[in-house]
């Protein structure tokens, strides 16, 4: 391969690693790799639009005060993810505030933010914040063409079925078609003025298409295994006298409510529990959840000797069943995220090496000698025809 191959083929892998870290983002409801900011509360460090390289708190240390981070908030803007900077440390919480914001988050009425709400850590060299400049303004002004193209079709054709995430299925649907068309009649006239001869090198490598479809897989077995866990809350009140509603438990005692592990998927999965928080325990840690089946464990909520409300917090982190239940705790025990890479490493390379066995490492030409195969892509989308 020479330089300038390799140099574009680099750049276009890098394309695509940027969208579909913002693609994943969106789906799971958290930063993946890349993030962005739509206003201008984290000014002069963070302009409305601007990028920054988002690292999960899963493999950061812990956070500390001047750092940039991603949060769960509850009040902020009606709640969701928010980016500000962590200015104090207390015993209920962290302190944040919006670099240009006069007063702090928790002057404005939100929560002191837990370990439990932080999702991830703005990327920080030399005591800056890394930024990539108009990302998010890029993201923002792809996102309202395409939603603006759905509403000028939806009020063409008068429906609504072309709204949301289902309307954008159709209408890629509808353009496959139409490139399966434009293709089929640019192909034929330029068919008449080519000669049918093609070298060996001409075509799509099956090891670039067998990597694409193992990159697929990897992020469909990721979103299995991180979208159904998370960090669950719950909200408790300390009161001075009992009630029959499970979070409201008389000062200094417990109250033990049923926690559902749910597995929707085929292939069973090891879930395990971590109390995030002060207050909470289970009396089972690790479980082993079959295709379609749901367990359930004992969640007990302590509150504390004083009246209030109160937050708890229960992790749960979830991995596919590939691998001996031993291996599993042993890479747990290290690091939360490292049997996910275990994992997808060994789904994608099995994927690879046994699409080389089958299909070999040869190329897809777009035709034959004699004309008789139709191109690359008319023959997937005859196929889907």
């Amino acid at each position: 391969m020479s330089p300038r191959r390799a140099l574009s083929l680099g750049i276009e892998l890098l394309a695509v690693a940027l969208v579909v870290s913002l693609i994943a983002g969106q789906v799971l409801g958290y930063p993946v790799l890349l993030s962005y900011v739509e206003t201008g509360s984290m000014e002069p460090t963070l302009n409305p639009g601007d990028g920054f390289v988002a690292v999960p708190t899963a493999v950061v240390d812990d956070v500390e005060e001047g750092d940039v981070v991603v949060f769960r908030a509850e009040e902020i803007q009606g709640g969701g993810l928010t980016t500000h900077r962590v200015v104090r440390e207390t015993e209920r919480g962290y302190v944040t505030r919006g670099d240009a914001n006069p007063f702090t988050d928790q002057d404005g009425g939100e929560p002191p933010v837990k370990d439990a709400q932080i999702v991830a850590e703005a990327l920080q060299l030399g005591g800056g914040v890394v930024v990539v400049p108009n990302l998010g303004t890029a993201v923002m002004a792809i996102q309202d063409g395409i939603s603006g193209t759905q509403r000028y079709i939806a009020a063409l054709v008068g429906s609504r079925a072309l709204l949301g995430t289902q309307g954008l299925t159709y209408l890629l649907l509808a353009l496959s078609a139409l490139l399966y068309v434009f293709d089929l009649l640019a192909g034929d006239a330029s068919d008449r003025d080519r000669d049918r001869t093609r070298t060996r090198n001409q075509g799509v490598s099956t090891q670039v298409i067998l990597v694409a479809l193992a990159v697929v897989l990897v992020v469909a077995a990721t979103a299995a295994m991180v979208v159904p866990a998370g960090t669950q809350k719950y909200g408790i009140v300390s009161a001075e006298f009992d009630s029959e509603s499970p979070t409201v438990v008389p000062m200094g005692e417990s109250k033990t409510l049923p926690y559902r592990v749910s597995n929707a998927g085929l292939v069973p999965v090891v879930v395990y529990l971590e109390p995030a928080s002060q207050g909470v325990a289970v009396d089972r840690d690790r479980l082993h959840v079959g295709g379609q089946a749901t367990e359930t464990v004992e969640l007990t909520l302590s509150a504390p000797d004083r009246t209030g409300y109160y937050r708890r917090f229960l992790t749960e982190h979830r991995y596919l069943a590939v691998l001996p239940t031993p291996v599993v705790d042993a890479l747990y025990r290290v690091h939360p995220w490292l049997p996910i890479a275990v994992v997808d490493a060994l789904l994608a390379g099995a994927f690879y090496l046994l699409g080389r066995a089958v299909v070999g490492t040869g190329r897809l030409r777009n035709r034959s000698r004699d004309r008789e195969a139709a191109g690359g892509f008319r023959a997937i989308v005859r196929r889907l025809y």
